[in-house]
């Protein structure tokens, strides 16, 4: 400690300390100010929310001891720089205070005195985990950005990502809950010019009304009980990116106000503040709700809602998407396979009807659980029907139809899908003997006759499987 107190009081550019704190706190990444002992000191906003720490826990601490950065052990970078006098950009990963490894773009600066001589470092830290976590998905005609789907409604979706990601107007994104409305905020975003910028979600259902003005729009040191310094809020932070509001709906009418003023002048001010602030932010909302609905009770401003969908995206349910509920099926199976460390090769032939035939009411977030629930459980190299959650079973022995109007269910060419539509075609209700009937016939198909590897197929053991071919008179 005596260490650090002695180094809080030697750099030639102390007396600019506060002027600088103002400038760096503005820039959208993450800035640190390192003296020549390679000590904090100063960090911007963004350094705080990247690190973890605070800019008083961080000042006059060993730089490593903040950033926290691959290269430190390998070759301390802020020496590098202040031996040669040069420029270093480059890409590593840094621990966070939450101990997650975040990856990202450094680049180093000497920061120099009249004569010339280095005096100290500045070091820009970009967070660039959601580029690299866009670049590992698999891109194609089935997918934008991690968006998976290739049914007509999805296709017409991905086209009108591709046009808005080159415009800068505000988006409401409709749909039910769990339909995939924050990862297409999240593809605006990417794929927009504002893609370097930050990327600022809040929940408007999460904090009651006076907490959550304090934290859109910032207050101003003692403008309540508790304010003991100044807050900027999240639309001074998402300054030259994106402000993603969740829930738009379960905003206050007094918020809703202040929302539209921002839209309109681009400025806001905060709590115990009379000087506006201006932010150059693109503002995304999103609700499950119906707003029409709600601006014919009083509850929501139809100004505001005019402002928010200059572009409107509706997302479909997922029983609405055909073939695109078995696409994410083997998705999200590949994915959860992987990340459990599990060789599951797929469906059973007999799970897959159970899993075609569920409506989804909780849509692809519903799905993806499911397949996670399934994976975790199954301890052979394909799900089987015992491996899924009992209420698909349920379903299933009550008939539950897979959509609405089952007679828009898209064509397709996989074999149970296939059955699936010609069983509908046949009758509206459910038929288990049917499709029982149909499974073993596609499994003695697919192995050629063999039975025993039809009975693999379909996850039975040969006794089961011979008693089923006797009943259906298929031996």
């Amino acid at each position: 400690m005596a260490e650090i107190e002695e180094s809080k009081a030697c750099w030639p550019i102390d007396h600019l300390r506060m002027d600088i704190r103002e400038i760096i706190d503005g820039i959208p990444v993450g800035v640190a100010l390192i003296s020549p002992d390679l000590r904090i000191h100063a960090i911007n906003r963004a350094m705080e929310s990247l690190t973890g720490f605070n800019r008083k826990e961080a000042y006059g601490v060993p730089c490593r001891y903040i950033m926290r950065n691959n290269l430190c052990p390998i070759g301390c970078p802020a020496r590098k720089i202040l031996e040669k006098e040069d420029q270093i950009s480059t890409e590593g990963d840094i621990i966070n205070l939450a101990r997650q490894k975040v990856p990202v773009i450094i680049n180093l600066s000497p920061l120099k005195d009249h004569d010339g001589k280095p005096i100290g470092v500045i070091e820009t830290v970009e967070d660039i985990s959601l580029v690299r976590e866009f670049d590992q998905k698999i891109q194609g005609p089935s997918s934008y950005h991690n968006i998976i789907g290739h049914s007509p409604q999805m296709e017409e979706i991905f086209k009108t990502l591709q046009l808005i990601s080159q415009t800068d107007s505000s988006v409401l994104i409709t749909g039910e809950t769990g339909t995939g409305k924050d990862l297409v905020a999240e593809a605006i975003h990417i794929s927009s010019m504002r893609a370097k910028g930050p990327f600022i979600k809040i929940n408007c259902g999460a904090l009651p009304e006076n907490l959550l003005e304090s934290e859109l729009f910032g207050h101003k040191r003692g403008a309540f009980t508790g304010a003991v310094e100044d807050k900027q809020g999240r639309f001074r932070m998402a300054n030259n990116g994106t402000i993603y509001l969740t829930e738009i709906g379960d905003l206050p009418l007094s918020l809703q106000v202040k929302l539209l003023t921002f839209l309109d002048d681009k400025e806001f001010y905060p709590l115990g503040s009379n000087k506006p602030v201006k932010s150059d932010a693109r503002v995304i909302a999103a609700t499950h709700r119906d707003l029409n609905k709600m601006v014919r009770q009083g509850t929501f401003r139809e100004d505001l809602k005019f402002r928010l969908k200059v572009i409107r995206i509706e997302l479909p349910p997922l029983r609405e998407r055909g073939d695109d509920v078995r696409l994410l099926m083997n998705h999200f199976l590949q994915h959860f396979s992987k990340k459990f460390n599990k060789q599951i090769k797929g469906f059973s032939l007999n799970s897959i009807p159970i899993m075609l035939n569920y409506t989804y009411p909780g849509n692809v977030r519903e799905l993806r659980n499911i397949v996670e629930f399934a994976v975790n459980l199954c301890q052979d190299e394909v799900i089987h029907p015992e491996n899924l959650p009992s209420y698909l079973h349920e379903s299933v022995t009550m008939g539950v139809p897979v959509t609405d109007n089952p007679a828009n269910t898209s064509s397709n060419t996989s074999t149970p899908l296939m059955y699936r539509e010609s069983l509908y075609k046949a009758t509206s209700h459910f038929d288990w003997e049917k499709i029982e009937r149909q499974m073993i016939a596609e499994a003695l198909a697919q192995s050629r006759g063999n039975r025993t590897g039809s009975a693999k197929l379909l996850g039975w053991g040969r006794a089961t499987f011979y008693r089923k071919l006797k009943k259906y008179k298929l031996g």
